[in-house]
């Protein structure tokens, strides 16, 4: 076996071991170093003495501080290592990252449905929104019977779905931030992939009615009722027994299905992609495959036009001056601190420390504190001036690359990229992670040959190609020469039905 280390840089002074099930005591690396103990796939090997105190390098910086006098080829875990302090909101870099133009992508389309607010879909389904969770029960009964009974009598719809949550009753829906779920639920009802029919199933005592969610000039696409809101409520009169609202929300979805089984999909450029980028279950592959893979492919679909979004306000935070610095105006750097900073509150507020990110997961991948994951997540949104940022649950209404402040969890930051208009997700995982949105076509993307290998029918690109040389060094220089064909098949979308 050839034992194979990974470091990012010249500077750092701890590496990855990249072969399965690690590297045994005793192993000598190519350099000469001899390993003290057992060292894990993932996990970090001390290349030189790191003395009590001194910083563990990795991606150039410090992302940690031994606790311990740790000699040159021991295991560098999470347990010997002090967290750094997170960076201070001032006296950062703004705007200060001029890169240089890059030649536009001509002639990239894919197959999408063209909405009449001059959106594009890559799918064209029926969503049926609730107002309130009191309904979801019927709603989904509702739903299934609607995808076995009338569904296959329209060839054209490709699924119906319920957009459905634990919002709406007892609460107060005009408290401070009560706005960011409103919108949010409001803005994933206006999905392009929905084709701008709207409909709500409300039960009729709530306290977010469907007026609230979806008042007069929130639907900007002419609807099958001439721009009004189509609601069945369940309290109405009419609906004596169960089965009666069940006819009724059938009967409505009806009208619907034949509107969207009249579109057609036409070829678009790529420029009307909507592209939300994330990673979850991270190992500390992932920013060394998945995500440098992705943010070569997010530079891509900016050259060509598109809108790519990334996120996970804790995943980029120790990281924000590498943001800051890319922003294209002082403005958009100003507004990623305000997102920062709100989130710093959110978490005093519920006395919560840097330290809940990293999970167990995580840990257990290699990763050994929030400070080495950021750096691994920030590699998703790639080069390319960041042109914009969205607070949670907002509508995208511009191209290029976007922050789109959401946190980290898996589906909450998904949901949040939907209600911004994402079409397309690209999902990387170091773990594995069964994670999917009904709503957009997801692409997911392993860290490592094993997990693609093991979680065949769940990973659609295995990033685990990439770095094939022993102690190598992938900088930002190099990161165009260790993507493989295979990984640049993420952008192969554009030519591609979606």
């Amino acid at each position: 076996m050839i034992p194979l280390t990974i470091k990012m840089t010249e500077e750092d002074n701890v590496a990855i071991v990249a072969n399965d099930g690690g590297l045994p005591k005793g192993t000598a690396l190519p350099s000469g170093l001899v390993l003290k103990e057992h060292v894990p796939q993932g996990h970090k090997v001390a290349l030189v003495d790191l003395p009590n105190g001194s910083p563990a390098i990795r991606y150039g910086i410090p992302i940690g501080y031994a606790a311990q006098d740790i000699p040159a080829g021991s295991w560098v875990s999470e347990v010997i290592l002090k967290m750094p302090d997170a960076r201070e909101l001032d006296n950062l870099p703004i705007a200060t990252v001029k890169p240089k133009p890059q030649e536009t992508l001509e002639g990239y389309t894919f197959e999408g449905y063209r909405n009449a607010d001059g959106s594009v879909g890559t799918r064209n389904i029926l969503a049926i929104t609730t107002t309130v969770q009191c309904v979801s029960g019927v709603l989904d009964f509702a739903v299934q019977r609607i995808k076995s009974e009338l569904l296959p009598k329209y060839p054209n719809v490709d699924d119906v779905i319920g957009i459905e949550h634990t919002y709406g009753c007892g609460v107060a829906i005009d408290a401070d931030g009560a706005d960011i779920p409103i919108r949010t639920l409001r803005n994933i009802s206006l999905n392009p992939n929905f084709g701008g029919e709207v409909m709500v199933v409300s039960l009729g005592c709530e306290k977010l009615q469907p007026q609230r969610l979806l008042p007069p000039g929130s639907i900007p696409i002419k609807g099958s009722a001439d721009g009004e809101l189509d609601v069945v409520c369940l309290q109405d009169d009419e609906h004596i027994g169960f089965m009666s609202m069940i006819n009724s929300i059938m009967e409505t979805a009806k009208k619907h299905l034949e509107k969207l089984n009249a579109r057609k999909r036409e070829t678009v450029p790529a420029s009307e992609l909507v592209v939300g980028v994330q990673c979850g279950g991270s190992d500390a592959f992932s920013g060394v495959t998945a995500n440098p893979a992705v943010g070569f492919c997010t530079d891509l679909l900016v050259r060509a036009g598109a809108s790519v979004m990334f996120s996970e306000v804790t995943e980029v935070r120790d990281g924000i001056d590498q943001l800051t610095s890319r922003a294209t105006t002082p403005e958009v750097a100003q507004a990623m601190i305000d997102q920062m900073a709100w989130y710093d509150a959110y978490l005093a507020r519920g006395k919560v420390d840097r330290s809940a990110n990293t999970t167990p997961g995580n840990k257990k991948g290699g990763l050994s504190n929030i400070v080495e994951k950021a750096m691994g997540s920030i590699i998703k949104s790639g080069t390319s001036p960041i042109s914009g940022v969205l607070a949670p649950g907002d509508k995208l209404k511009q191209k290029g690359l976007v922050f789109a402040a959401t946190p980290a969890s898996d589906f909450i930051c998904g949901t949040l990229q939907l209600a911004a208009g994402m079409n397309l997700h690209v999902f990387t995982t170091g773990r594995g992670t069964p994670y999917g949105l009904a709503a957009v076509p997801v692409i997911k993307v392993a860290t490592r040959t094993d997990l693609a290998r093991r979680w065949n029918d769940l990973m659609d690109i295995n990033a685990g190609k990439m770095p094939k040389t022993i102690d190598c060094e992938i900088k930002d220089d190099l990161i165009d020469s260790c993507i493989s064909g295979d990984i640049v098949t993420i952008c192969g979308i554009m030519k591609t039905e979606l």
